[in-house]
């Protein structure tokens, strides 16, 4: 397996693990796939990475700005979705430990996640690669009529921004 920048070809597979994702109504507020475009404008151009194996991508990671404003610049949101099958084989881990080394070159101090209760999976995830639990948005958002909360977590970094 390699991890390595995410390409607009990539789209298909990355689009399918998405949808996956958004199935299991636990992992984004999101019910529809978006189009490349509209993805790729509401994500950073760097920090973009698969997981990949023989030419099928297991899993993908990246980085959306959380604002505009300028003292925002080395903030950004985390997304990583795993592919069905391929979950609990510390795919998410890897993934996640490159695109915080990555992010650090790329002078991001402060990762942060939104994650909904149930989703066990991710919560222990991102515990693992050091995030830390800071608080919960309360009935933040709905998806097919039910309130949701979200967990917020985040990981500063100890390289970025201790100045």
């Amino acid at each position: 397996m390699t991890i390595r920048d995410m390409q607009p070809a990539d789209w298909d597979q990355v689009s399918q693990i998405y949808a996956d994702g958004i199935t299991t109504g636990f992992a984004t507020f999101e019910t529809s796939t978006p189009t490349y475009d509209h993805w790729d404008k509401a994500h950073t151009a760097h920090c973009r990475f698969v997981a990949e194996e023989a030419g099928e991508i297991l899993g993908w990671v990246a980085l959306s700005p959380v604002s505009s404003r300028c003292v925002y610049g080395g903030v950004a949101e985390v997304s990583v979705y795993i592919a069905t099958k391929n979950r609990g084989k510390g795919i998410g881990k890897l993934l996640m430990e490159h695109l915080i080394l990555e992010s650090e070159k790329a002078g991001y101090w402060t990762l942060q996640s939104g994650i909904f209760p149930e989703n066990l999976g991710s919560i222990k995830l991102h515990e693992k690669v050091g995030f830390r639990y800071i608080g919960k948005r309360e009935r933040v958002g709905k998806i097919k009529g039910v309130w949701k909360d979200n967990l917020l977590f985040e990981k500063r970094s100890q390289i970025v921004g201790i100045d």
